[in-house]
This record gives C-alpha cells, sequence and structure tokens, in this order.
C-alpha cells in the first residue's frame, strides 16, 4: 500500500474508496479481495504478454477478422504457457 495517499475530486469515487478502506484497514488486501482486482491483473498481465510476444496490435482491419486474429493469438498463448514457455 502507497503511503500519504490522498483523496482526489468526485470523479474518482472508487479511488476514493480504496484509499478510506486502505486507512481504515492498513492494507487494501480486503479491497482486493471484495473488488476482484486479482482477476483484472491477471488479465492485463496476460494482455502484456500477448502484446509482448505477437506485437502490440492487430494487422486485420475489419472487427470480424480482428476478433480471430485475436483468438487465434489467445489460443498460440495457451499452447506456450501449456509447454511451459513464457
Amino acid at each position: 500500500s502507497r503511503k500519504g495517499a490522498g483523496y482526489w475530486p468526485g470523479e474518482y469515487a472508487d479511488r476514493n474508496r480504496a484509499v478510506a478502506n486502505q486507512r481504515m484497514t492498513g492494507s487494501n488486501a480486503r479491497w482486493k479481495w471484495t473488488t476482484d482486482y486479482n482477476r483484472r491483473s491477471i488479465a492485463e498481465t496476460a494482455m502484456y504478454r500477448v502484446k509482448q510476444l505477437f506485437g502490440g496490435s492487430l494487422t486485420l482491419r475489419d472487427y470480424d477478422g480482428q476478433v480471430a486474429e485475436a483468438m487465434a493469438l489467445v489460443r498460440a498463448l495457451n499452447k506456450m504457457t501449456k509447454a511451459g514457455m513464457p
């Protein structure tokens, strides 16, 4: 947890709740558990890995093609993970 975290203006209500929770409990562990923050963190890590391994953008232009390309990238990443690669 970050020391000295302060409240931000009203439109950042989620962050302000996290700061208040941190001040009351001394850590963000409960907030992370109740908001499923770990799931979001895992998803962000997976997207980072996809971008690092396969490039930062999709090459196809139409939406359906991009969906198929993304599914192929995920399938390739799953195979690599199963094989013990990054």
